[in-house]
């Protein structure tokens, strides 16, 4: 089922939740064990994420190093196939541009296709953790827009070097928004044309990156509609669980702490304090986002569920 037909659909806000795949040589039970305590919500739809490959050095016998690329999070079709059978949800895969040619993106999306799949989020995808700046795969989509276009190809029955269309797929496509802008560009108003872009090439939901203000949620909505960007808009959210997210949530995604929860936050000294004070920031704001009648609110778990079963408790 598609996320449009679920938001259509609902009678109240929908839970729904984000996992990491296990790194590699890692079994169904480290993916389970943080998929089990969320299923009581009754999420309609989980996201994988994707992680791109990476360099290491290996030694060769001679003393010098090769340069080898891994992935040390594969699986994601995998993964995705043994949610949708063993939890009975619909698995919504994280496609990205890096990493992939046009040919291999393809492949994927007719996988996920024949496994019945009908959601897909489209991302550009972070840069190698090597590089600078996002450096496209030769034979790849540079961007998410252009991602989406090759999606949409498909969606209407174009598949790449055909000549006559074929049998089309109807992947229900979304895409990533940025209530405090994405960090590359000029300004929230240029992020928001490039946002327009994606929804205008098929785009059909957007998830929002993390953050801690509904303000600025509110006010994004408020400039998307203003635009004429009328798909859902889903709110991704994020609890603060420990010491480490106080300089790495800010450096990673690129957002802000309203000056009144960093204030709880700098008088905290250990993690236990911090969680309590991050479950009841993200509890009140979950509330708040239910009382505006937001139709989805999704949780980023990074494949810990013990926060976001707290803060459910009180809102699902």
């Amino acid at each position: 089922m598609r996320v449009t037909e679920y938001i259509a659909n609902r009678k109240k806000t929908i839970f729904s939740f984000e996992i990491i795949p296990p790194l590699k040589g890692k079994g169904i039970e480290d993916l389970c064990s943080g998929i089990d305590p969320l299923m009581e919500f009754n999420p309609p739809f989980i996201n994988v994420t994707y992680h791109r490959e990476e360099y290491d050095y290996k030694k060769m016998g001679n003393g010098l190093l090769k340069k080898v690329s891994v992935r040390k999070r594969p699986g994601t079709v995998g993964i995705c196939a043994a949610l949708m059978n063993r939890y009975k949800v619909d698995a919504i895969p994280h496609i990205i541009c890096g990493g992939f040619t046009k040919e291999e993106t393809e492949s994927a999306l007719i996988d996920l296709k024949f496994l019945g799949v009908d959601n897909i989020l489209a991302l550009r995808g972070d840069p190698m953790k090597n590089e600078s700046a996002f450096v496209p795969t030769e034979g790849g989509n540079a961007y998410a827009l252009n991602l989406i276009e090759q999606i949409n190809e498909m969606n209407n029955g174009q598949y790449l070097y055909e000549e006559t269309k074929n049998s089309p797929s109807n992947f229900c496509i979304g895409t990533a928004g940025y209530p405090e802008k994405h960090f590359e560009a000029m300004n929230l108003s240029t992020d928001m044309k490039h946002l327009k872009k994606k929804v205008d090439a098929g785009a059909e939901f957007i998830v929002t990156q993390l953050f801690y203000d509904n303000e600025k949620f509110f006010d994004f909505v408020k400039k998307c509609r203003e635009i004429g960007i009328k798909v859902p808009i889903i709110p991704g959210i994020k609890p603060i669980t420990n010491l480490r997210h106080l300089s790495f949530i800010p450096k990673f995604f690129h957002v802000n702490f309203p000056e009144s929860f960093s204030n709880e936050l700098e008088k905290c000294k250990t993690d236990e304090e911090i969680k309590r004070v991050g479950i009841e920031w993200t509890t009140a704001q979950c509330k708040e986002l239910v009382k505006a009648d937001i139709p989805v609110i999704h949780f980023y778990t990074m494949g810990r569920g013990t926060a976001v079963k707290n803060i459910a408790k009180e809102i699902f």
